[in-house]
């Protein structure tokens, strides 16, 4: 029989030792880990920053930077409408529709109806209000899945703007459907919301964009509203034990989320100066990308309003400076999808290795 000498495995005193010389290499490894989770965009906002600038010097200039705030203000309103639906466990499909159908609405409002930039712009607004109250009534009364109940609204509302005007653009002198010609024109103080900038320096919609994340960063990061609003998205049902109307909370992350899309609307036509059918097109993407991309800022893992905004910079900045570089517009999507798998694997992988 074989016997075995205690004096060949490790004795308490041995083990503490190793565990000691272990230890503090396990630490090390895990704080660079957490800090690779949640400062993974920051660093890669700032490598692309520093590459795009060494291969292209104009890309830092003051006047290209505000014009890659201004180009993705829209995205990131819409996105930081997307965040509060998420937030509640749901999900608006229908942002890019309502945006664009706000175009349209903007523009028959001031060019068909001859109304100036004081009546359009809470018109447009409640329009925004009201199609995110249906979305909530269908989703949280009649209990449609939020999936199917917004795919279904983006259809409705696609189809809809088109009809008021047969399936036409809209702009000065526009001929109406009964042959008649549309005598009014944009307000240009509704132009400037698109097109003015502070100083000469910061547009308007990027103030918009700043004040949009500010306010609902408060709301949700630091009121009671934005703690309820996510326990519904965590677990719904002993949010309602503990005495809050998860139906109200519902109703209120759409309306707002319908709400903030007109306003991305808005911005879009006083931008462009026309009701364009196909303005819109790819804003529900895009802001679902920059509110996923946020849920890596930090190393949060959820929904927050910050964490869309800094995504829909970190997409601007890619694209933009893909665009200097004359790279092919057909590799934009490409280049826009690995960078929000990277981001996405990068925060979840490691969250995982670490745990």
């Amino acid at each position: 029989m074989t016997s075995v000498d205690n004096d060949s495995f490790p004795q308490p005193a041995e083990r503490s030792e190793t565990a000691a010389a272990v230890n503090p290499v396990i630490g090390w490894l895990t704080n660079i880990s957490a800090i690779l989770r949640s400062g993974a965009v920051f660093i890669l906002l700032a490598a692309l920053i520093i590459g795009f600038t060494g291969a292209q010097p104009a890309f830092i200039n003051i006047n290209n930077l505000m014009s890659i705030l201004q180009a993705v203000s829209v995205v990131a309103i819409l996105g930081a409408g997307v965040t509060v639906t998420l937030a509640v466990g749901g999900f608006d499909l229908s942002i890019g529709a309502v945006a664009a159908s706000s175009v349209m609405a903007a523009s028959y409002a001031m060019i068909v109806w001859q109304l100036d930039v004081y009546a359009t712009v809470p018109l447009v607004l409640a329009f925004g209000a009201a199609i995110g109250l249906i979305n909530a009534f269908i989703i949280v009364r009649l209990r449609v899945p939020d999936l199917l109940a917004t795919l279904s609204m983006m259809f409705l509302l696609s189809g809809l703007q088109l009809i008021p005007t047969a399936g036409r653009s809209i702009s000065s002198g526009l001929i109406l459907p009964n042959g008649s010609k549309a005598a009014g024109s944009y307000d240009p103080q509704f132009l400037l919301i698109g097109r003015y900038s502070l100083f000469g320096v910061v547009p308007v919609s990027v103030v918009l964009m700043i004040l949009v994340a500010l306010v609902l960063f408060v709301l949700t990061e630091r009121t009671r509203i934005g703690r309820l609003l996510f326990a519904t998205g965590g677990n719904e049902v002993a949010t309602r034990l503990a005495g809050a109307s998860t139906t109200r909370l519902k109703t209120l992350a759409y309306v707002i989320s319908g709400t903030l899309a007109s306003l991305g609307g808005i911005v879009i036509a006083a931008r462009v100066g026309r009701g364009d059918v196909s303005s819109g097109g790819s804003l529900l993407m895009d802001a679902v990308a920059a509110s996923l991309i946020g849920f890596a800022v930090l190393g949060l893992r959820r929904p927050n309003v910050l964490g869309t905004l800094v995504g829909a910079v970190f997409v601007g900045v890619l694209l933009n400076g893909l665009t200097m570089l004359n790279a092919p517009y057909y590799t934009q999507d490409f280049v826009k999808g690995a960078v929000l798998v990277g981001a996405l694997a990068l925060t979840y992988g490691l969250g995982r290795t670490n745990s």
